[in-house]
């Protein structure tokens, strides 16, 4: 498969819409500014609500962890389970986003259930 090419401008955006989609489930989530983005790939410093830190890197192939600390790529020779979603590698790497995309989803549900009785 070919990788996508985006320009060096388009990553950033991109990453910053998976941060924002992820936020309210993680502790911390952020470009990593010591490692470059290029126009294949992009790096994301993350910390679980786990206290869990890792580098993932965003691609054209989806998201992987390539380190288990910011700014770390030293798993990124290994070959590491692509994700197509942020929710899909945050849900193999964190049990409590689990617990917490799963809260919101049930107050959400919720929330529909009471509007549609009344």
């Amino acid at each position: 498969m070919s990788q996508q090419v985006l320009d060096k401008e388009t990553w950033p955006a991109e990453a910053e819409a998976a941060i924002n989609d992820i936020r309210k489930h993680v502790k911390s989530a952020q470009v990593s500014p010591k490692l470059k983005s290029t126009n294949q790939n992009i790096y994301i410093n993350l910390t679980t609500l786990e206290n869990s830190q890792y580098c993932v890197e965003m691609s054209a192939s989806g998201f992987r962890v390539v380190g288990r600390k910011y700014d770390d790529t030293s798993l990124s020779t290994i070959e590491n389970m692509n994700y197509e979603t942020p929710y899909a590698l945050l849900n193999s790497i964190s049990q409590k986003y689990r617990e917490s995309f799963g809260g919101e989803l049930m107050n959400k549900l919720l929330d529909l259930a009471k509007k549609s009785e009344g």
